[in-house]
């Protein structure tokens, strides 16, 4: 599982910071979340492949979460892109979208497919074989939601020598990796936690942002791998994240602490601070293991 953070900034882009916008590679997946002003140049940059984004899930609809959007998807036309595309986002980004390309008379040459979200509980809005995204319902001004990805457990792994030792034919190998035991010809059940190991533990990730301090969705984060939540104000401005509905970077690690997630992730950091180092050392007093988001950030999990 790799994260690329192409954004990690609150509010209007600047010459050296970028809005929201970052990029999960799970299972040979990659999913675009959020995508602020100047998504598409920040993946140029990244050296990210356009025509691997099958699938783009928006949080809300603050334009430093989707400014970028109609710019990326007229560029995939531009590419001559033919491969579907998904948006996953709050009731009324289709609107907003189709608009711009109607009133610029430029209609994709690919199937362009909305998923308007309006569920105020966590509800599974993509699934295929390896990875269930599920969204978490965040506490912001507008209509927001965070994102879980989970890896879907894999098959178990073969223990050649056992598989051998028994003199197993090859054709139920895929029979053991799903779980099964085997009978052989002489009426032996060689039981399957003999002929396998456990499979690669499936990993998870959350994408928080933007929201308000809330425990309430510690439940749908319990336990997870990798957490990325907003801290866009230090704690001497809780007042002020409160007003605008925010989180301070020890408010991030008190929601990290008490879900027992594995890392916090931090970003959507107001600029108005000298370093966002001050961020992971706020939030380090409550929790220790914190990873710093920045623009052009690569973590590998």
């Amino acid at each position: 599982m790799k994260l690329t953070i192409l954004g990690c900034y609150a509010a209007t882009p600047r010459s050296f910071t970028n809005p929201t916008s970052q990029v999960l590679e799970i299972r040979n997946r990659l999913f675009l979340i959020d995508c602020g002003e100047g998504t598409q140049v920040q993946l140029r940059r990244n050296k990210i492949k356009f025509s691997k984004i099958n699938h783009i899930f928006i949080s809300h609809l603050h334009g430093d979460h989707f400014f970028g959007l109609v710019g990326l998807v007229s560029t995939f036309m531009l590419l001559n892109r033919t491969t579907d595309l998904h948006i996953y986002g709050p009731k009324g980004i289709k609107e907003v979208i189709t608009l711009q390309l109607r009133l610029s008379n430029s209609w994709t040459n690919y199937g362009l497919f909305f998923h308007e979200l309006e569920a105020t509980e966590s509800e599974i809005i993509y699934e295929d074989e390896k990875v269930l995204v599920k969204t978490i319902p965040l506490k912001h001004r507008v209509y927001t939601n965070g994102f879980l990805f989970q890896e879907k457990v894999g098959d178990r792994k073969l223990n050649l020598d056992a598989v051998q030792n028994f003199e197993i034919d090859q054709c139920y190998y895929q029979k053991i990796k799903n779980g099964k035991d085997i009978t052989l010809d002489d009426g032996r059940v060689i039981e399957n936690a003999i002929l396998t190991y456990d499979p690669i533990p499936a990993k998870s990730y959350a994408f928080c942002s933007d929201t308000a301090y809330d425990e309430t969705i510690i439940p749908n984060i319990q336990n997870i791998d990798i957490l990325y939540h907003e801290s866009t104000f230090l704690q001497q401005e809780e007042g002020l994240a409160a007003k605008t509905m925010h989180c301070t970077a020890k408010q991030a690690a008190t929601i990290a602490l008490k879900a027992n997630v594995k890392q916090l992730v931090l970003g959507h950091y107001s600029t108005r601070y000298e370093s966002i180092a001050l961020f992971k050392e706020e939030a380090e007093t409550i929790f220790p293991e914190v990873l710093l988001g920045d623009d052009g950030a690569s973590f590998d999990f």
